[in-house]
Order: structure tokens, then C-alpha cells, then sequence
């Protein structure tokens, strides 16, 4: 618990040192969500400590997941009226790009040749962890291996989304805040709220959206997929 504790202690000062390094530089590289996981991973590796003595101390930042996901509510309410006005072009922009993360994901598994439980195990990586690790379980799936893809994915949309976004002109703040929530759920919605309060709520909108269709779509999708 010590150990865990220390750990606790140095992800938080790891953390804060980079996100003041990427508040300064603005490299996508220099990102805490990057770094972090990065820095933490070299300092079990060189002093051979177990994960499970690192997570004794590290579940309770997994804890704060809850309440975090929570105080999206406040943006929400902040700008509600614009929600309402474009809750259809939302609502459809979201549900067609799950269907294409699913699809692109079965199909990224069959180009692999991943193994059956790893290949389900890749079809929710656009969603929240939390959810995905339950869809994946639903499915078939490893939800550990999941977590492993939801993060990838987080880090690969935050890194490549403001440029696909700049590349295709994409200016409108619904429609970025669609792209990064559905792509790249909480990561991207974290990119999101650095352009803009409106594009990091509809960003956060998007991720929950994408979340509950995804429950639905995957198991059907993933089944006419396999047939």
C-alpha cells in the first residue's frame, strides 16, 4: 500500500510537470496523456514493482473516472439551448461514425489476423473505457486487452484529430466536437474543450452517444459481421 501510495504521489507530479510543459510548447508529443502513461510504465519496468502494487494507489485516480464523466453535466446545462437546436445533426453524425468504428474495426481485425477474443476484444476501442470493457465482455471479448485499445485509439485521435479536422477545413464547432467524442471518446473530448467550451461539450455528448449506441450496435454488427 506504501508503494502504491509513493506511485500515487509521482503519477501526480509526472502529470502536472507535463501538462505545464505541454501547456508551454503546445507539442502534441509533450501531452500528459502521453507522457504519463509513458514515465509510469519505464518506472515499473526499471524498478520491476508489479502493476498490482502500482494499482493499489493508482484506482483511485480509475475512481475519480465516475465523478469526472459527472461534471460534464455542467457544460451541458451551460449551453443546452444550442444542444437542442442541433440535437438531429448531433444524434446522426454520432450513430453513422459508430457503425463506421465498428466496421473499421472488424475489418482492422481481419487484416491483422487477430485470434477470435482478440479481434471482439477490438470492435468498442472508440468507446469509453468503462463502457468498453463491458461491451467487450458482452461480446466475447478480453476487457483488459480492450482497455489497452481504448487508450491507443484515445491517444492516436488526439494526436492526428486537429490536423484531420485543419486538413478537411473543418471549422464548425458542432462538427469538430462530433468528430473528436465519437473517435476518441474522453481523451478527445479532453483535446476538444482546448478549442473550444461549445466543441468540448458536444465532444462530451458525442462520447456518451456513442457509448449507448455502441451497447446496441456491436453485438448485432459484430454478429452479421461473423455470418
Amino acid at each position: 500500500m506504501t508503494t502504491g501510495l509513493v506511485l500515487l504521489v509521482l503519477t501526480l507530479l509526472v502529470y502536472m510537470l507535463s501538462k505545464r510543459i505541454y501547456a508551454a510548447s503546445g507539442k502534441v508529443y509533450a501531452s500528459p496523456l502521453i507522457v504519463t502513461p509513458l514515465v509510469m510504465i519505464c518506472v515499473l519496468l526499471i524498478t520491476g514493482i508489479p502493476y498490482e502494487s502500482y494499482n493499489a494507489g493508482g484506482k483511485w485516480l480509475t475512481d475519480l473516472l465516475q465523478p469526472a464523466t459527472v461534471a460534464f453535466a455542467i457544460p451541458l446545462h451551460k449551453n443546452f439551448k444550442v444542444l437542442k437546436k442541433h440535437a438531429a445533426e448531433i444524434a446522426a453524425g454520432v450513430l453513422s461514425g459508430t457503425v463506421i468504428a465498428v466496421m473499421s474495426s472488424m475489418l482492422l481485425a481481419r487484416w491483422m489476423h487477430l485470434s477470435g477474443d482478440l479481434a471482439t476484444s477490438l470492435v468498442p476501442r472508440s468507446v469509453t473505457t468503462p463502457i468498453a470493457m463491458s461491451i467487450s465482455q458482452s461480446i466475447g471479448g478480453i476487457p483488459s486487452i480492450t482497455a489497452v485499445f481504448v487508450i491507443l485509439t484515445g491517444i492516436l485521435g488526439t494526436m492526428m484529430g486537429p490536423s484531420v479536422l485543419r486538413l478537411f477545413r473543418i471549422d464548425n464547432e458542432i462538427a469538430r466536437g462530433v468528430s473528436l467524442g465519437t473517435a476518441a471518446h474522453g481523451t478527445g473530448t479532453s483535446k476538444a474543450f482546448e478549442l473550444s467550451s461549445l466543441t468540448g461539450t458536444i465532444s462530451s455528448i458525442a462520447m456518451i452517444l456513442t457509448a449507448l449506441f455502441s451497447l446496441g450496435l456491436a453485438p448485432a454488427l459484430l454478429a452479421v459481421f461473423l455470418h
